[in-house]
């Protein structure tokens, strides 16, 4: 059985972001958005929300390049003083592991940002973390008991297997890739372990920023059984941030998939049902 939930990331981080996610969800096969609650755009994103009831609306947990929730006074040790976090993984993932005093102010900011979720009063579908950063041990372990207390039963695990990119395209698997599918064991235990649940599969990784109609219609035909999470970038069109943060990406196209007739046929030729997180969790 084959069941898939489409999601775009990055919800409140421009207009142009809001309106493509409103626009696939109206008129394509969009169903879900992940909510960045400190986006430049992200009254503009609430005020969408709470408009489409039938989008379905989680947290984007950001602890990488992008901005924080609470005054970065309060996390100096987790941001720049313009409220900033960097952009260096590595030298994150060193610090949220081993530093006793950024975790604590870790667990502040990922608390803030499910708080300032809870206060706009939308239901919390599900949770992911910007960059996947989610996978590092000490962030899961902090998102998903933050989550718990404010109602969390979904968490997206980024496990994108190599087969259907490949029957789909032209894809060569590295060890990378191999490496990250299986350290992604570790944060599906975590969330299962308090009660979530969790996609099987998800895509949109390899080829992030890049899921074109072609692309996504010949995916489409290769699901595997279970549950897919395929998520997109979209955007009515590349603003000067997006361009700053992203300039590969191919913002417009990534509309275009959601809304193609390519891609709601080939789902419908390989019989796979169009679900919400909420389907996972009664």
């Amino acid at each position: 059985m084959r069941r898939a939930i489409i999601s775009s990331d990055d919800f409140g981080l421009s207009v142009e972001v809001n309106e493509a996610i409103e626009i696939a969800h109206r008129d394509g096969v969009l169903s879900t958005a992940s909510l960045m609650m400190a986006g430049p755009a992200v009254e503009d994103a609430i005020e969408r929300a709470r408009r489409i009831p039938t989008l379905h609306v989680g947290l984007h947990l950001v602890v990488i390049e992008g901005p924080c929730v609470l005054p970065p006074s309060e996390i100096p040790l987790l941001v720049s003083p313009d409220g900033q976090f960097p952009s260096d993984q590595l030298k994150l993932g060193i610090n949220y592991f081993f530093r006793p005093a950024v975790r604590k102010q870790l667990a502040a900011e990922i608390e803030a940002q499910f708080a300032a979720f809870a206060r706009t009063g939308l239901t919390l579908d599900h949770a992911n973390a910007h960059k996947h950063m989610h996978l590092h041990p000490t962030v899961g372990k902090l998102m998903i008991e933050s989550g718990k207390r404010h109602g969390l039963r979904a968490v997206r695990v980024p496990l994108e297997p190599p087969e259907p990119l490949m029957a789909a395209g032209t894809y060569v698997d590295s060890f990378g890739a191999a490496a990250l599918r299986h350290w992604t064991k570790l944060l599906r235990w975590q969330a299962r372990s308090a009660g979530m649940v969790t996609n099987d599969w998800c895509f949109g990784i390899e080829w992030s920023g890049h899921m074109t109609p072609d692309r996504v219609a010949a995916l489409a035909a290769h699901l595997p059984d279970g549950v897919s999470e395929i998520y997109f970038h979209p955007a009515t069109h590349k603003n000067a941030l997006l361009q700053k943060l992203m300039p590969t990406y191919e913002h417009e196209a990534e509309l275009a998939a959601l809304c193609s007739p390519g891609f709601r046929a080939g789902l419908a030729d390989s019989h796979t049902d169009l679900i919400g997180w909420s389907d996972l969790s009664r």
